[in-house]
């Protein structure tokens, strides 16, 4: 066996180890009860219904789901779900969208690990070297391309997803990026390359809309900061797929990675499609496939206009948005042009580096939010209800970004691979925890009725944040000799830096403004 077989056969279980991994640490704290709606799923109709006249005797207790369904067949009644009554809600609802979200997450970050500017790269394993693009044309493409659709179909998306079966586009946006992510794998042009980028942006604008009011209508209150971390941990795992696509470049080129990377997101939709429970809005527990029959029987005539207005009418909501647009700059600039920086200073680590990119991101990168989520559940729980207990969760936030900025200014500047690597693994571990607190205090701020707008516009700050990543590039273009490490290391330092700090400064603006109104969306 050569080294190239061992380096992909170890990167392959690697990857195949944080997938198991993560997927049983989400799934642990979630046992099967022979009424979950997990081992309903796997009965005959005989099955439940003598799981329901034990039910009736008192003799189980069922999830949270089920008591819905079993109520919505009894009286006919629209009622909204919520898991609340034991953790089913993380195996039935949480595991398919966070499986969804990784696949958004993996095939949209894989193309920065594809690209190689040293000068040393070949066709087969440079996407750049066998398209004949620039470092321009890929911050252009890496950035601007994604978000040029993404940023509109993201408040689409918003709308959309307070009207019609969120389930039905959740599967729908994870077929329609893997087809993108197979079209890209067959370009044969640098322009073919940016229809297929700007498809995918489409595709992905509506990931997470649905899943976040998904998780806000369903997970009991006193879990939805964590809930939303949980989910948010996406992020950190595709990220750290991406990273090991190296590995993958360098054993089966560009192309073929991409088709692999394709396969994981059909999947991921196909898990959904049956695992993922029926979108609540859904009247009488019907599971249907029509758009059509999946709208809300009020509000149609809204405009989204108008919810855009109800949404940012807090002085919380737009500092929540300001520094999450900050918050984006600095983390894109990151994702973007860390690993050709990295692979740039360090070429003969290459291997060493897509290892410990992976580690990083998956490891630290979902340590840091699952801390982060259970930091502000539990700075909520501390305080009187009657008091504001939803601002003080944005201190988290705060907390981290003024802990990443030295820490990835250090990274950049330091003299080997490992200290380098080093404060790279503390900025990832500090500053991820900022995304669950955040959404969670959006979400409740804003109420159920908005939420998917608000998501929405979230997620349109952060297509705008990826001007940042672009502009890095357009200005690393402009330095003599386009190939300086020194150069592209004190740009983004200073981009990253001064966006973690400014982003701390909304984000407690935020956390110490009033809101206007109370939470619409209270559980018990």
């Amino acid at each position: 066996m050569t080294d190239q077989h061992r380096r992909l056969l170890s990167g392959t279980v690697f990857l195949y180890f944080l997938v198991l991994l993560s997927t049983h640490y989400a799934t642990a704290f979630a046992p099967i009860s022979r009424n979950s709606c997990l081992y309903r799923s796997r009965v005959s109709s005989r099955d439940i219904q003598t799981l329901r006249q034990n039910e009736l005797r008192g003799g189980t207790n069922p999830c949270g789901l089920c008591r819905q369904m079993n109520r919505s067949e009894d009286t006919g009644e629209k009622e909204e779900s919520n898991l609340s009554g034991d953790s089913s809600w993380i195996l039935t609802l949480l595991v398919p969208l966070w499986l969804v979200y990784v696949s958004n997450q993996w095939s949209r970050s894989s193309l920065y690990y594809l690209v190689d500017f040293s000068g040393n790269g070949d066709p087969l394993r440079a996407m750049n070297v066998d398209l004949s693009f620039s470092e321009s044309q890929y911050g252009f493409l890496a950035s601007i391309a994604f978000t040029s659709l993404f940023a509109v179909a993201s408040l689409a998306a918003g709308f959309a997803s307070d009207r019609y079966n969120r389930k039905i586009l959740t599967i729908a946006s994870a077929v329609s990026w893997s087809i993108a992510t197979i079209g890209t794998s067959q370009a044969t042009s640098y322009d073919e390359v940016v229809g297929w980028r700007i498809a995918m942006g489409l595709a992905c604008a509506f990931t997470t809309p649905t899943a976040y009011t998904l998780i806000s209508q369903l997970v009991p209150k006193n879990k939805s900061a964590l809930a939303s971390s949980l989910y948010g941990s996406g992020v950190a795992l595709g990220g750290g797929l991406a990273a090991l696509t190296v590995l993958l470049d360098t054993n089966v080129g560009w192309r073929n990675a991409l088709l692999g990377i394709s396969l994981f997101g059909i999947s991921a939709a196909g898990i959904s499609f049956l695992a993922l429970p029926n979108d609540p809005k859904e009247s009488k527990g019907e599971d249907t496939l029509s758009l059509k029959d999946a709208k809300v029987e009020s509000d149609d005539e809204v405009s989204i206009t108008s919810q855009i207005s109800d949404v940012v009418a807090t002085s919380r909501v737009q500092w929540i948005f300001l520094g999450s647009f900050l918050r984006f700059c600095s983390g894109l600039c990151i994702g973007v042009w860390s690993a050709p920086y990295y692979r740039m200073v360090f070429p003969d680590q290459q291997s060493d580096y897509a290892f410990a990119q992976a580690f990083i991101t998956a490891v630290c990168g979902i340590s840091s939010g699952l801390l982060g989520g259970t930091i502000a559940d539990r700075i909520s729980s501390t305080i009187d209800e009657n008091d504001d207990n939803v601002g003080p969760k944005l201190w988290v936030p705060v907390a981290g970004s003024l802990l990443a900025a030295p820490a990835w200014y250090l990274s950049v500047h330091a003299d080997s691979f490992e200290t380098a690597m080093a404060f790279l693994a503390v900025e990832y571990l500090v500053a991820e925890c900022w995304f669950g607190p955040t959404i969670n205090v959006l979400q409740t701020t804003v109420g159920p009725k908005i939420g998917g707008t608000a998501q929405g516009m979230f997620t349109v700050t952060g297509a705008f944040g990826n001007l940042a990543p672009s502009l890095l590039g357009f200005l690393y273009g402009q330095v003599t000799g386009s190939e300086s490490s020194s150069a592209l290391s004190d740009l983004l330092s200073t981009a990253v830096c001064v966006g973690y700090i400014s982003s701390a400064a909304c984000f407690a603006l935020g956390a110490l403004s009033t809101p206007d109104t109370a939470p619409v969306d209270e559980k018990n």
